[in-house]
């Protein structure tokens, strides 16, 4: 399914009420000139998350923005997977930092349930972000794009950059986690290449298939 593609001057309003993602958007659409809003600029409600994918909750979010403002909308759901842990918190990622968000506790608990289950050696550490966007318009249709990065988490977390579990992820490769990266070193993204971190990933289909080269 195509959607419009998007040119310098186009209104995309972003589905979004989180501070970091809002900010590793603008940093990612910065070239482009697009007019970027937030739907919590917008004053829009926060649509309650009652998907179990990353996908269901990517389209929840995109299609309420859509639709109460009449311009295209973009979603993001993410989230860390930790293989040892079955998969979670994934979809409950931010869950795992309690109201209001305390993500220095959320990565405790990873830690103590990894502890729980024995998964202390490096091999027995592997996790994934995952990131899904999707890009909503009025009339109800959508696109979907899928990025991923492998790593292992550490203990204690390091670094400041960033946000959520950032501090305790060190993508494959790399010797310091994603906490400890500058913007431009996580993303690592330009047209052509595919980015480090899974929302530059994500946004590299994106690009590709929806901005106006």
């Amino acid at each position: 399914m195509s959607l419009p593609r998007l040119r310098a001057g186009d209104k995309l309003v972003l589905a979004t009420h989180n501070a970091g993602k809002l900010t590793e958007f603008r940093e990612l659409f910065e070239p482009f000139g697009l007019q970027i809003v937030s739907a919590g600029e917008l004053g829009l409600p926060e649509p309650e998350e009652t998907g179990t994918s990353f996908a269901e909750n990517a389209r929840l979010k995109a299609h309420a923005a859509a639709r109460a403002t009449g311009q295209l909308a973009l979603s993001d759901d993410s989230g860390l997977c930790v293989d040892a842990l079955n998969g979670d918190p994934g979809v409950y990622t931010a869950d795992w930092a309690g109201v209001p968000r305390d993500f220095g506790h959320a990565m405790q608990r990873v830690q103590d349930a990894l502890q729980a289950a024995g998964a202390t050696t490096p091999q027995q550490r592997s996790a994934s972000f995952n990131a899904t966007m999707c890009l909503a318009h009025p009339d109800g249709r959508d696109v979907l794009y899928v990025g991923k990065v492998e790593g292992q988490l550490i203990w204690p977390p390091r670094g400041s950059i960033g946000h959520g579990y950032d501090p305790m992820f060190m993508p494959d490769g790399h010797t310091i986690t994603f906490g400890e990266m500058p913007a431009e070193t996580k993303h690592s993204w330009a047209p052509g290449q595919q980015g480090l971190s899974h929302r530059a990933r994500a946004f590299n289909q994106f690009f590709e298939a929806q901005i106006e080269k």
